[in-house]
Order: C-alpha cells, then sequence, then structure tokens
C-alpha cells in the first residue's frame, strides 16, 4: 500500500501518498497509522522526515497525534480533497459576515434541492440525526458533530457535488462560531427547531419551503452572533467618561 520514497523533499511525497489513500477510502476516518519507526522503514527515510510529513498532514486537519497513542485519521475521503480547499478559500482574517454571506447563498440551494432529490433513507438518516440531536441537549451536551452532519447530509442528497464541497468547506472554517453559538439551552432549542422545520419541508419534497426553512435557520444564528459580538465590542470600546478622566 505504502512504497519507498525518493529522497529529494521526501516529506511531500509521503503526504501524498497518504493523501491520496484518504481520499480512495483505503485509509479511512479513525484508523491508526504506523509508528514512526515502521514508516520510517517502510518509506525509506529517517525519522525526522516522517515527523516533517505528519505535521504536515496535521496541519490540513487530516489526520491528529494523540500522545502516547500514535496517529490517527480523522477526515473522510471527501474531506480529505476538501479540508486543504478550506485553508486557500477561507483565512481567519475573513469577516464572517461575508462568510455568513455566503451560507445564505449556498446552503438555501442545497436545502431546496435536497427536497427534490430527497430518497426515504435519506430522509431517515435525517430524522436519526434529528433525534440524536435532541438527545444530546436533554443531557446537556453541545451537539455540534449533529449539527454538522446535519447540513453535511443535506449537502449529499442535493446532488451537486460542487455546492457539497463548498459547504463542507464552510462547515469545518465555522466549527468554533458554531460551537459559540450552541452554548445555551435556548440556542440549541433553536437549532434544533430550524432544522426540524427544514427536515418537514423536505419530507413534503417542498423545494421553496425547505429553501425558506434554511434562510431562516441561518439567520437566526447571523443575528444572535452578530447581535453578542456588538454588544462586546461596544463593551470594549472607551467611553466618554474613561476619556474625560485621562
Amino acid at each position: 500500500m505504502l512504497k519507498e520514497v525518493r529522497k529529494k523533499r521526501a516529506y511531500e511525497d509521503i503526504v501524498l501518498q497518504i493523501k491520496i489513500l484518504i481520499e480512495k477510502g483505503k485509509l479511512k476516518h479513525g484508523d491508526q497509522l504506523p509508528n514512526e519507526n515502521e514508516l520510517s522503514e517502510t518509506f525509506k527515510v529517517s525519522r525526522l522526515t516522517v515527523r516533517e510529513a505528519i505535521l504536515s498532514l496535521e496541519i490540513i486537519n487530516l489526520v491528529e497525534r494523540r500522545q502516547g497513542n500514535g496517529t490517527y485519521v480523522i477526515a473522510s475521503s471527501e474531506e480529505a480533497i476538501i479540508k486543504p480547499l478550506a485553508t486557500v478559500l477561507f483565512h481567519d482574517r475573513d469577516s464572517i459576515i461575508d462568510i455568513f454571506a455566503l451560507r445564505k447563498i449556498i446552503e438555501p440551494e442545497i436545502a431546496k434541492l435536497a427536497a427534490i432529490n430527497a430518497s426515504q433513507r435519506k430522509i431517515a438518516q435525517l430524522e436519526e440525526i434529528i433525534a440524536k440531536q435532541e438527545k444530546e441537549i436533554s443531557e446537556g451536551r453541545i451537539p455540534v458533530k449533529l449539527d454538522s452532519s446535519f447540513h453535511s447530509t443535506l449537502a449529499t442528497m442535493s446532488k451537486n457535488k460542487v455546492l457539497g464541497r463548498l459547504l463542507i468547506a464552510l462547515m469545518g472554517f465555522l466549527r468554533k462560531t458554531r460551537e459559540a453559538y450552541l452554548q445555551t439551552e435556548e440556542r440549541k432549542q433553536k437549532s434544533l427547531t430550524g432544522h426540524q422545520d427544514i427536515l418537514e419541508a423536505i419530507k413534503e419534497g417542498n423545494g421553496p419551503a425547505a429553501r425558506q426553512a434554511m434562510m431562516q435557520h441561518i439567520e437566526e444564528l447571523e443575528n444572535t452572533l452578530f447581535k453578542k459580538r456588538e454588544v462586546e465590542e461596544r463593551r470594549s470600546r472607551p467611553t466618554l467618561n474613561r476619556l474625560n478622566t485621562h
């Protein structure tokens, strides 16, 4: 499966080989990579070169090193393609408002296409995700992964691979934002209700209603996050009284 690499810039060859194996599904999410000694022997390179390759794979979020427990694949075959794309498309300095504007273009269309192309199997999958989301909320947990699963499932249901890939890139970039939003019970319930409304429109095969439900879902999240940001910015600004005391 793995083979000896060229000596020049060998770590890049290692990264490429492992990335290709993930893309093809031969290395799956949760699989453990061989240890450094084994990789060094397989690739006929030094352990330092192996470490350099693993670090590069970590930077693009394809693998994760766990202290005392080895290196594990944390990306699916599709994510192996999309995550590097996300690092190119989106940056921390980008305005979160601009990112949400893009979400409002992409996701309502995905929801509409999902309603048009929905199969009973996929609808059952969405129902299962929502049931798990309800359970996690009732147990006081933050259902970030289930939130991602709901949206990524809609992406596959849309049968538009380009829109789906863009959405996966967006979801990865906005993970911290979603975690911040889902901190209160009220917000968790709002997110759940939004997903339920989208699902109902999809079950009815009503594309326009699914589109509208998704738009409302995103706008509610957007309004909450930006309202909070405005309050924080206002608090951080020096008041007139403070300025007058100096």
